[in-house]
């Protein structure tokens, strides 16, 4: 990656900046916030600053602290809609023309009252057409969720002009996100990164994986579920293992870095490790999942299942869509699917499993951390609701006659919004709706529902089960409505290990980073390692708006780099009696 030579003479250092006036201070990052000398102002009254990454934060920290008016001063004086114009232009003018843009950025003045922010790098390769998408996705922003938007693209671009300042490239960073980009090269699907258990897109992975894990001076193998295990062999061969990982499938239509990210980080720190002769006193093994996401199979959290002895072998018979069964498919790729639960380990061999992953959300993005310690994997559970009326034509029923299942399942949806509103990490969700046999001139006799409730405590979900329950009774009763529920799925919410909690914490504050702690709301690898050792979780904000399995979710490099440093000192300070 290319970037700009600053003279040795004019470089900042952390030591300079701490030891200066404030008068200084201030003038030394006064093109930091393009001029606004309130910000570095503020953020003098926090030193000394231990590290590059904490100085970003503390200015950060003093623009989510600011008032409003602050804010805004600060947004109309932050425009990069002409820089990212230029910027597209030179990559892709072909694709639109410049008027697209120009109405585009007076659609959203007139919307937001200040003009369109994205960061010089906020979005690798923005060209033109992204650069439209952009715009248009965050047209549709409530306008305090825009300006938390434009805030962060503010801080982004105050990063990139700190690391010109203090002469300073995320090497680790970008290292990573180009990993990520050779392993989206291959896929399932031509028009967007799909890598399903064992296709071919998911094999050359896995050889990827194990190649630069070799290069980094681990051991290497790919065990019978397909996981891609490399282990950093410590100076005491009856020393026990600290295990990293997470999966390296995806979704359909994935992110680059949504699971990856949590293997390729931790390879990193392996590299600078190696690279520098430290040799551990436990051993260290970084584990590639080869199935989390069960798109092929059905069966989730394959590898890891399989790692912590928690397999069941009668999932070897599921089917994919051309028929085959998972444990043929094994076969086919060189496997012995009736030795998977020899791969399980044992739990007096292992000091802990620790999973790094993106947040898929907005909490950490919303307090301005890169990272947060996670306390607790939330629990699930869901429910097939059916919900049973009178089918009748819609011209001829009456409407206080109509035994209308869609209206009853209405309420059922906004039961469930009320029933889970208010408690911290506690969503409930009807993600299926369907009437079977449905017409636009017919009352609908019958709906099917898909409920899921998840929360971080088992306990807080059942209430809040509890409480859907006696509500959708109610409904049907008063709406003359017959029911049926089946719970179609329970997974037990998974606290992490306190003490893990803590070693990542202090790593974090070793870096200058003081971590949010939040539950993690989605599933992940860790749940079903807690099954044979203690586990812990490291969550990144992402750099976008954290929509889900979205393609455009990322990581920026100065994030990834603040991680690996946390990653670090998290293993070189390491204690297995804490």
């Amino acid at each position: 990656m290319m970037r700009r030579e600053k003279p040795s003479d004019m470089v900042v250092t952390l030591d300079q900046l701490n030891a200066c006036d404030q008068t200084t201070f201030v003038t030394l990052l006064k093109d930091v916030y393009s001029r606004h000398d309130w910000v570095a102002a503020r953020a003098a009254l926090q030193r000394p600053f231990p590290t590059l990454s904490a100085l970003k934060l503390g200015l950060q920290r003093v623009v989510n602290n600011a008032t409003h008016e602050e804010k805004i001063e600060l947004l109309r004086g932050h425009s990069y809609f002409a820089k990212a114009g230029d910027r597209a232009e030179k990559q892709g003018g072909e694709i639109c023309d410049g008027g697209e843009l120009e109405q585009l950025n007076y659609s959203y003045c007139a919307r937001f009252d200040f003009p369109f922010v994205l960061s010089p790098e906020g979005e690798r390769s923005t060209g033109r057409r992204d650069v439209v998408a952009i715009i248009k996705r965050r047209l549709s922003n409530q306008r305090d969720d825009e300006i938390a938007e434009a805030l962060h693209h503010i801080g982004r671009s105050a990063e990139l002009r700190l690391n010109y300042l203090f002469n300073h490239v995320p090497h680790v960073g970008h290292l990573v996100l180009d990993w990520s980009d050779t392993l989206g090269t291959w896929s399932d699907d031509e028009n967007c990164l799909t890598c399903a258990f064992m296709t071919t897109a998911h094999r050359k992975t896995a050889v990827q994986l194990a190649a630069w894990m070799r290069e980094c001076g681990m051991e290497v193998s790919i065990d019978t579920a397909g996981n891609v295990i490399g282990r950093y062999v410590s100076a005491d061969p009856a020393a026990k293992t600290l295990m990293i990982g997470s999966h390296y499938d995806t979704a359909r239509d994935s992110s680059k870095l949504k699971g990856r990210l949590g293997i390729l980080l931790p390879i990193a720190v392996v590299r600078h490790l190696h690279s520098r002769g430290v040799k551990l006193p436990f051993h260290l093994e970084i584990v590639g999942f080869s199935d989390s996401m069960g798109l092929r199979f059905n069966s989730p959290f394959l590898g890891s299942k399989a790692l912590a002895g928690r397999f069941d072998m009668r999932a070897l018979d599921n089917v994919d869509s051309e028929g085959l069964t998972l444990q043929a498919t094994l076969h086919d790729a060189g496997y012995n699917a009736q030795l998977i639960p020899q791969i399980a380990r044992r739990r007096e061999n292992l000091l802990g499993f620790v999973e790094v992953a993106m947040e898929n959300g907005p909490i950490l993005r919303g307090r301005g951390v890169p990272a947060g310690v996670v306390s607790s994997i939330a629990g699930s559970s869901r429910y097939m609701i059916e919900l049973t009326g009178t089918a009748c034509h819609a011209g001829n029923a009456p409407m206080s006659m109509r035994r209308d299942a869609a209206a009853a399942a209405a309420e059922v949806v906004l039961l469930v919004e009320r029933c889970c509103s208010g408690t911290v990490s506690l969503s409930g969700t009807v993600g299926e709706i369907e009437i079977p046999n449905g017409a636009a001139s017919v009352v609908p006799g019958g709906c099917r529902l898909i409920l899921e409730v998840r929360a971080a405590n088992n306990a807080t979900r059942d209430r809040a089960v509890t409480s859907i329950m006696v509500g959708i009774d109610a409904i049907c009763y008063r709406r003359n409505m017959d029911v049926s529920i089946q719970c179609v799925e329970r997974v037990a919410a998974v606290n992490c290990d306190a003490g893990l909690r803590r070693q990542l914490g202090e790593a974090a504050m070793l870096v200058g980073v003081t971590p949010a702690e939040l539950a993690a709301g989605t599933a992940h690898d860790a749940m079903e390692m807690a099954g044979v050792t203690d586990v812990a979780m490291l969550l990144m904000r992402c750099d976008n708006e954290g929509s889900g399995e979205a393609a455009c979710e990322s990581v920026s490099a100065d994030d990834i780099e603040t991680a690996w440093e946390l990653m670090l000192a998290f293993i070189r300070n390491f204690d297995p009696q804490s």
